[in-house]
């Protein structure tokens, strides 16, 4: 066994021992919680990025480094102060108190005139900040290039930039790390989507990319793997693009995966491990019932899957073996307004981004407890 998956195979062993407690006490996590709030905007008030908007990614910060305070939560932002989407380039910090401030404004990867900041978005130690782009100049789905994962440190500088190649159009990342390494999973919607325009076309993958982070040194890529293909994705007019989104890495390294154009969860076996890719869009855990356009993912205390609606503003909850035993309404007014989920440290509850109503309580980073 080669060094590098050795050490995955123990990343795949801690996971695995981390998820027991919690799983052998299997009631649902959203039960618990009844009350949803509004914690602070989203939207820079100063600034080159001013009016950036639609919040896509969540983000907790875990430890205290640089400008990043532990307990903070990072949001991305997709959209621009015009709202044309795939153009916005601000990440911005927020407190559970509510203060709120501009961590990062992430110049554009590419040559293309747009950055389009995603709902991928991880923090990893050393404060290093990686987040996925899309963009799209002009708001426009036709004129969407493949744009990077950039990789940020502690004061919201990018250091990295990693283009090309597997990485096209990253929608929605995971990570895990352990000793010096990271390894994030990248879900990709471009792959042949704006050449069909507007037709399905069964493209979409996960990529498996290994970072090697030694102190505050440059992070380096170890290695970068398609371990699943063949998910759906289209291009939309109101979406912008329709594909594989949020992805979380669940016990025994099952890596799980939601499946926006086919209403389902899907999963990946051995998704530390895998040397082959696991082609069909993995395998169909949960599929129709309460989920509806299924977007952000994240994986609960419980080692059951939480997953955010596009299509009616509800999470879901499901079990690994694909019971749907919860769900509750976080935004009423419906479709088109949830994205990115994170936990509340010590599983205090649910962090979601809030793209509905107008004035102050839209764009917003909202909770449940």
């Amino acid at each position: 066994m080669s060094k590098k998956i050795g050490m995955l195979a123990a990343m795949v062993a801690a996971c695995a021992a981390l998820a027991a407690p919690a799983l052998a006490s299997a009631k649902p996590y959203l039960t618990q919680f009844s009350t949803t709030s509004t914690i602070a905007s989203a939207v820079p008030t100063s600034g080159p990025s001013m009016g950036d908007q639609n919040p896509y990614g969540v983000a907790v910060v875990r430890h205290t480094e640089g400008d990043l305070i532990r307990g903070d939560i990072l949001v991305s932002d997709f959209n621009n102060a015009q709202n044309e989407q795939g153009t916005g380039s601000t990440i911005m910090e927020i407190s559970p108190s509510g203060a709120a401030h501009i961590f990062a404004v992430v110049p554009q990867p590419t040559s293309t005139p747009a950055v389009g900041l995603t709902t991928a978005l991880v923090e990893l130690r050393q404060g290093f900040v990686v987040v996925g782009s899309l963009p799209a100049p002009g708001g426009n789905s036709s004129a969407a290039t493949a744009g990077a994962l950039s990789i940020l440190d502690s004061h919201g500088k990018v250091v990295e930039t990693l283009m090309g190649g597997d990485i096209n159009g990253p929608w929605d990342m995971t990570a895990v790390q352990r000793g010096d390494r990271a390894v994030l999973f990248v879900t990709n919607v471009l792959n042949g989507t704006v050449a069909a325009k507007g037709g399905v076309v069964h493209d979409g993958t996960v990529v498996r990319i290994v970072l090697r982070i030694h102190g505050h040194h440059q992070p380096q890529v170890v290695s970068n793997q398609v371990i699943a293909s063949g998910f759906a994705e289209h291009t939309d007019p109101n979406a912008l693009v329709v594909g594989p989104t949020g992805v979380g890495l669940g016990r025994d390294g099952v890596l799980y995966v939601a499946d926006s154009n086919g209403n389902r969860i899907a999963a990946v076996p051995n998704a530390l491990t895998r040397t082959s890719v696991l082609g069909g869009g993995g395998i169909t855990v949960s599929k129709g019932g309460k989920l509806n356009d299924p977007l952000g993912l994240v994986i609960a205390p419980n080692g059951h899957i939480i997953t955010a609606n596009g299509g009616d503003g509800r999470v879901v909850e499901t079990t690994p073996g694909g019971a749907q035993v919860a769900s509750k309404t976080l935004v009423a007014e419906g479709a088109g307004d949830l994205f990115g989920l994170a936990i509340v440290p010590e599983g205090r509850g649910l962090y979601f981004v809030n793209d509905a109503g107008s004035g102050p309580a839209a764009n917003s980073l909202d909770v449940l407890h």
